[in-house]
């Protein structure tokens, strides 16, 4: 478990799974492979597996632990899911809450769950199956979603495609227990974080900032899958529901990183997961915390 520190706030890893994951040419449909010739330092062994010719993708939470509460940011792809479109995240059984008590953590004491967006495997501990039924995981939990991703993914959109049954299992549950709370647009939502709209990967993705002491952090969610979009910002996932927007958000969260000196703490970078970004001219470069 990767651990930092944002004053006085400590940040830790909890990883549910790391592994192979896809194909370079499938993640980025404008794939170059001399950008990886480029970086291959930067990737190689830690970030792409050269044996199967896949990136390698980490999902895991990250845990915050300040004065007055422990807060996950994003919640994995979670156990018992019928995600049969997704065979890396169908029907898991995997050990994330004792890994999440390895770092102190059970569930009744988390006080807040953050999720950047509402896709498979950003909102999937949100919920266990316990005697037939999906109940929050964290029972005095309160639980921020954006409104916009909130809103997109309870209509039609919860019903198709690579996400559907998400909001149902993983969203609804908690909002019938009376424990979502619903941040619409940029705001405060307490401990130093704010909620800034990042909309691109998805209809409402937001970045979440954590400022305290004079330090800063941004947890980026989706805006970037590798380290090469560090390098490429224009470089979109398949999964980018707008080009143009997904583009703007994440040169605005390389821009910010870079001139506050911020940690970024990604959702899917293997190795330590978090790093800095360098600004070269007109470029951006990334080393790893």
């Amino acid at each position: 478990m990767s651990c930092h520190s944002i004053g006085d706030v400590t940040v830790r890893r909890v990883t549910e799974q790391c592994g192979a994951g896809f194909a370079p040419g499938f993640l980025f449909p404008d794939w170059d492979p001399r950008v990886l010739d480029e970086h291959k330092a930067l990737m190689i062994p830690d970030c792409l597996d050269v044996t199967e010719g896949r990136f390698i993708a980490s999902v895991h939470s990250w845990v915050l632990r300040t004065r007055h509460h422990t807060i996950l940011i994003d919640c994995c792809a979670g156990n018992h899911k019928n995600r049969p479109g997704l065979p890396r995240f169908h029907q898991l059984n995997l050990p994330f809450l004792e890994r999440l008590a390895e770092a102190g953590v059970s569930p009744d004491a988390v006080d807040y769950v953050m999720c950047t967006h509402l896709h498979v495997d950003h909102c999937g501990w949100n919920t266990r199956l316990v005697d037939g039924r999906w109940v929050p995981t964290f029972p005095n939990a309160r639980y921020l979603f954006s409104k916009a991703e909130y809103d997109h993914w309870r209509g039609p959109a919860g019903r198709e495609g690579f996400n559907a049954g998400v909001y149902e299992d993983s969203v609804l549950p908690v909002v019938a227990s009376g424990q979502a709370e619903i941040v619409d647009g940029e705001g405060e939502v307490g401990d130093g974080l704010t909620f800034h709209p990042t909309p691109g990967h998805s209809i409402g993705h937001v970045a979440i900032r954590l400022a305290n002491a004079g330090q800063s952090g941004f947890f980026s969610g989706d805006i970037m899958h590798q380290p090469l979009q560090v390098f490429r910002p224009d470089w979109n996932s398949a999964f980018c529901e707008d080009p143009v927007r997904a583009r703007q958000s994440r040169r605005w969260l390389l821009e910010q990183a870079a001139e506050s000196g911020a940690t970024v703490f990604t959702a899917h970078f293997a190795a330590s997961s978090a790093g800095r970004v360098i600004r070269r001219g007109d470029r951006f470069d990334w080393r790893f915390a």
